[in-house]
Order: C-alpha cells, then sequence, then structure tokens
C-alpha cells in the first residue's frame, strides 16, 4: 500500500473524475425519469434541507450547488480509498484489474451509503431514480 499523502493527491483528482461522469450519468437518468436533470442531484441536499429537496426540480444555489457538493465530496473520500487499496493493481496499468478494481469500489461504496448509514445521510438519488439509474450512476463513477 502506498503512504496516505500519496492516496490524498491521486484520490482528489480520482474522485473528482468519479464526481463528474456519475454525476452526468445520474443527471441523464435523472431527466429521462423526472424530466429534470437537477432533480437527482437536488436530493441529495436532503442531509441538510430534509425530505422537501427531493422535490425540487429546478436548479438553485441551495439545493443542486449543496447537492452536487456533498457529491463529489463523497466521490473525492471514496477516491482517496480506491487509491489506497487499489494502487498495486492500478501500477500494473492492466485494464480488466483496474476495471474489476473501479467495479468492487463502486459495490462497497453503494453498500456503506445505502445499508450502513442512517437513513438521513443516504446519498437521496434513491428519492428520485429507479435501482438501475443508481446502478448506471455507480457504474460510470468507477475509478479505474
Amino acid at each position: 500500500m502506498e503512504n496516505w499523502s500519496d492516496a490524498l493527491r491521486r484520490g482528489a483528482v480520482t474522485g473528482s473524475v468519479a464526481s463528474a461522469t456519475s454525476a452526468a450519468a445520474l443527471a441523464l437518468c435523472s431527466q429521462g425519469e423526472n424530466h429534470s436533470p437537477f432533480s437527482a442531484v437536488n436530493a441529495v441536499s436532503h442531509w441538510l434541507w430534509g425530505d422537501k429537496a427531493a422535490h425540487k426540480d429546478q436548479p438553485s444555489l441551495r439545493y443542486t450547488l449543496l447537492g452536487y457538493g456533498i457529491h463529489h465530496a463523497s466521490a473525492m473520500f471514496w477516491g482517496v480509498l480506491f487509491e489506497r487499496w487499489f494502487r498495486r493493481v492500478l501500477a500494473r496499468r492492466e485494464p480488466l484489474p483496474a476495471a474489476a478494481a473501479g467495479t468492487a469500489m463502486a459495490a462497497v461504496a453503494c453498500f456503506v451509503d445505502y445499508k450502513m448509514t442512517p437513513q438521513r445521510l443516504h446519498p437521496g438519488y434513491e428519492k428520485r431514480l429507479s435501482t438501475g439509474s443508481l446502478a448506471l450512476g455507480a457504474l460510470a463513477g468507477r475509478r479505474d
């Protein structure tokens, strides 16, 4: 395993890319399911604003910016852990093992987010998106 400072540096990049790609996929799914690309990311801000955030469809600083900020911070957190735990796999630069590692990390993140945290701290996407869309968003944000 590499040291934490290297994992933090790499994880900031990895997490930022994962954040952007998964947010784009979730916005597309949100557009299709809710006729608003903002509704799913707005729902994430339920951490601060409660369940009313899940019913907001328009972009706003209050819901959209905060929702994306929470999403981005979470992706960076998981990106750092990914870089720390899977550095040897990633260093080999082999696509299949890297993809497997990214999929495993996405599965761990989903399990922790939806099964180990209190309801109030769930991501919030589940309030506006189907299970299939959630899976697509997780896979789009794989860190490989």
